[in-house]
């Protein structure tokens, strides 16, 4: 007779997600959650495939698998995708100050509870690494390594105060059509790039860049991307005008940064970048009903449902987790595909290898520090919600977070 323990945890996890299907508002558009998802969990994974720390004798040096592998490309293609995460911002946002205008909510009321929830976990992430470099000072090690290091934790943040200016001016561009930081975009880069102003001038797409997303999630909420066609125009239109750029106007083709190299599609943002971004928001467009149907299976609404309240603590301690096994790691040595030159295959094998060890990592991070992303307090979930009275499930379950 075969053994039927292994069939309770099963069933534990089927009664769990059960119950988190059950108790999300039946009106809520279950396929923002899984795109915003999708976005955090790529750029997590698009870090840990092409980040790399290489112990050199004296310490760790940053390097990319990008610079000696060009043909690796493609990765950045699939793992870049700030430009959903933005697309669904703008949409989550617009709506929700529409709705706390409905309500009589004031703006500084609207504002700063969504901001509390983006920076507040900030402070353990600012709290911990302070505390980590000065005991690497103190203790003798490298500043290079330290500085490096330090750079990686940080990364993240740059991310975070754009989105929160882009949210912050939230009343002023639910009208503004995604046109216009578009040519804004085309304008900086034909200056720096085709009539040699300089190159500071690039950092003006670091928010004109985001806005086009960002924007076209405010259209999203208009209603003007309901039909399909307006999804197959952005990722037609977005995919050619990328590859016109790469091909014939000499832009990397990677859309994330390579170390070394002259130009970054991503720091600041190219027209490359927002024209590819403007395909992938096409794409995820498209694929919004699949999602919807996909998302109706508990467990993996339970899944997405657990990186949305998570999101912020996930994004800002996945490097952190990358970072503290590739040091715990040189206790062992010089171990390959943690702390060897991201310059063969073989490297990439040994990284993939690595991957559930982040994963693991990551999760020790989270149980440690999730609790900062809520305020340390119990507070009703945005995602899911307590069984109410089905007159108040309308009004309380159109939230997002």
């Amino acid at each position: 007779m075969a053994n039927p323990a292994p069939a309770l945890p099963r069933g534990a996890l089927r009664a769990a997600a059960a119950r988190v299907d059950a108790a999300t508002p039946a009106e809520r558009d279950r396929a923002v959650d899984a795109l915003r998802a999708v976005a955090i969990l790529g750029v997590v994974l698009g870090h840990w495939l092409v980040t790399a720390l290489v112990a050199d004798g004296t310490g760790l040096h940053a390097a990319s698998p990008l610079q000696g592998m060009p043909r690796m490309a493609p990765v950045s293609w699939v793992f870049q995708t700030l430009a959903v995460f933005f697309l669904v911002g703008g949409h989550v946002a617009t709506r929700g100050y529409a709705s706390a205008r409905a309500r009589g909510e004031s703006y500084g009321r609207w504002l700063g509870a969504r901001l509390s929830r983006l920076f507040r976990p900030v402070l353990a992430v600012l709290g911990l690494w302070t505390v980590t470099a000065a005991l690497l000072l103190l203790t003798g090690a490298d500043f290079v390594t330290v500085h490096t290091l330090v750079k990686l934790a940080l990364s993240p943040m740059w991310f975070l105060l754009v989105f929160a200016a882009l949210t912050a001016a939230t009343p002023l561009l639910t009208r503004l059509h995604p046109l216009w930081p578009l040519v804004v975009v085309l304008h900086t880069d034909l200056l720096r790039f085709g009539l040699g102003a300089p190159s500071w001038l690039g950092w003006v797409n670091l928010a004109a860049g985001w806005l086009v997303p960002y924007t076209l999630g405010a259209a999203w909420t208009r209603g003007e991307l309901d039909r399909r066609r307006a999804g197959w125009v952005l990722l037609a239109g977005g995919a050619a005008a990328t590859a016109a750029l790469v091909a014939w106007a000499g832009y990397p083709a990677s859309m994330v940064g390579v170390p070394g190299a002259p130009v970054s599609n991503l720091n600041p943002p190219t027209l490359a970048a927002v024209t590819f971004g403007l395909a992938q928001c096409g794409l995820a467009l498209l694929l919004r009903e699949r999602l919807r149907r996909a998302m109706r299976r508990p467990v993996a609404w339970a899944g997405v449902a657990l990186v949305n309240l998570s999101a912020m603590t996930v994004f800002l301690w996945h490097q952190t987790a990358l970072m503290a096994t590739t040091a715990t790691g040189l206790l062992a040595g010089r171990l390959p595909g943690l702390h060897t030159p991201p310059d063969g295959l073989d490297w990439v094998a040994a990284r993939l290898l690595w991957l559930p060890v982040f994963a693991l990592v990551l999760a020790g991070c989270w149980a440690t520090f999730h609790s900062c992303e809520h305020g340390g307090v119990r507070r009703r979930a945005r995602v899911v919600r307590v069984h109410r009275p089905r007159r108040r499930a309308t009004a309380a379950g159109a939230r997002h977070v």
